[in-house]
């Protein structure tokens, strides 16, 4: 990074911090017991084509500062996009006025200060990407182009998108927490339409990294999309039966996803989940490990503290297909009788551990059953953990792929499907927050004719 935008960002920093300290002391002087507040700045570029054709170029600059104060365990809240310094005394005055009118609550507050970040590791999470608008163009058109140009069959498109975006973002407390810092990300994606007779597919591909020199080029991202879509023309149904299942691992994730919201603190103490009083509970076999690695380098998910200021830091939630760990910020944590476990705002990297197999090698092992690449609805259920999904994919037979299928539904109990995960495969995807390798589950029930 430039000296020129070290210094830039190091004083958009300055400025950030004091907008958040001015509000925190205004805070203070109308009788607040203790307050926070967040800001953050948000730029980028977003590049879209179509067709051959630039479809859409917008620039983007956005701000936005929300600010919480307690009285005694009143809590009032506000947000302006406004930064100017009177529109911050209104907003923190908003939000001291709703505190007034709002119930009492034991369990609301400010963090641990024991808890509160103090040395603040290098996530090197800050690559900035000089793109111009022109070598973004060139960019989405060569993306689109070996898409559209790969074969015969690919007939249309639905475009492809260049995204750069720039954020910094500042968070302090009367506890005396002040911090900030700046991340990157950015993304390259592709979909394209093909036919074969009367039957019509799509599909697409995408690439996103926190540093540019890290996504994959316009040509993979394009010729992936072609080659996905090719591969789901002459889909038919299935009719319907029990077998195994394979979830890709770009699809896998939606499964850790359910298991991540049935831990939720929020949930939990509203009773609302599958897995209320799981602590200590085995829901997985004994190979399966998840856990938090808030701390890794450039990864999507990573940040040094949560949303309340409060450290991060590596933590088992399953090990040995046992519940170690549940997904809380301050105030579910009391309300369960807890501690946070540094998670105000979400979850900063699941990582499942794989196991040695790759796709097709677990493909290979299953023999007969459905391959899962794309799922529709949201037939989940986390009270009881029903599971009904819409999907597509592949018939697999003798360990390969025989024919694509679609219009079919894919059902269980989230209980019995970890239960019944048989392995986890090693082609592990590292674009989101949520890392794993496809899954493959003993037994599913698959609706379809």
């Amino acid at each position: 990074m430039s000296d020129s935008r070290t210094s830039s960002i190091e004083s958009q920093l300055k400025i950030l911090e004091d907008k958040v300290s001015s509000v925190l002391d205004h805070a203070k002087k109308l009788g607040a017991s203790g307050a926070e507040a967040g800001v953050g700045m948000d730029q980028g570029l977003s590049v879209s084509a179509r067709t051959g054709e630039v479809e859409t170029i917008e620039h983007h600059r956005d701000q936005s500062l929300g600010v919480t104060v307690y009285f005694g365990h009143r809590k009032g809240s506000a947000s302006t996009t406004d930064l100017s310094e009177n529109s911050l005394k209104e907003t923190v005055e908003a939000a001291c006025t709703i505190a007034k009118y709002t119930q009492e609550d034991p369990f609301s507050g400010l963090p641990n200060p024991e808890l509160l970040a103090k040395e603040i590791p290098d996530l090197e999470l800050f690559h900035p990407w000089d793109i111009s608008v022109d070598e973004a163009i060139e960019q989405v058109i060569a993306c689109e182009n070996i898409a559209r140009e790969y074969h015969h069959e690919i007939i249309n498109s639905e475009g492809a998108s260049l995204n750069t975006h720039l954020s910094i973002r500042v968070l302090g407390n009367s506890l005396g927490f002040l911090h900030g810092y700046p991340v990157s990300r950015h993304s390259l994606s592709c979909a394209v339409v093909g036919k074969r007779g009367e039957n019509m597919q799509r599909d697409y591909w995408y690439t996103v990294a926190r540093d540019a020199s890290e996504l994959d080029s316009p040509e993979q991202v394009g010729l992936t999309a072609a080659k996905r879509t090719l591969a789901r023309l002459g889909a038919r149904s299935l009719s319907t039966r029990q077998c195994p299942v394979v979830y890709t691992a770009e699809i896998a994730t939606s499964l850790i996803g359910h298991f991540l919201a049935a831990i939720r603190g929020g949930n939990l103490y509203r009773k609302s989940s599958f897995l209320t009083d799981s602590l200590g509970q085995k829901i997985f076999p004994d190979f399966v490990h998840i856990h938090e690695q808030p701390h890794l380098k450039k990864a999507i998910g990573s940040a040094p503290y949560d949303n309340e200021g409060v450290a991060t830091y590596p933590h088992d939630l399953i090990s040995d297909g046992i519940v170690k760990s549940y997904i809380l910020s301050s105030y579910s944590a009391r309300k369960l009788g807890m501690q946070t476990t540094g998670n105000a705002g979400g979850v900063h990297n699941i990582l499942v551990d794989c196991g040695n197999l790759n796709r097709e090698a677990l493909l290979r092992e299953m023999g007969t059953g459905l391959l899962v690449t794309e799922l529709m609805g949201h037939g989940i259920n986390i009270v009881t953990g029903d599971y009904s999904r819409g999907a597509a994919g592949f018939w697999v037979e003798h360990g390969e792929i025989q024919y694509p299928v679609e219009e079919i539904t894919i059902a269980g109990n989230l209980k019995d499907i970890f239960q019944n995960i048989i392995a986890i495969g090693s082609d592990v995807d590292r674009r989101g927050n949520i890392r794993t390798g496809s899954i493959w589950v003993k037994e599913m029930t698959v609706a379809g004719n």
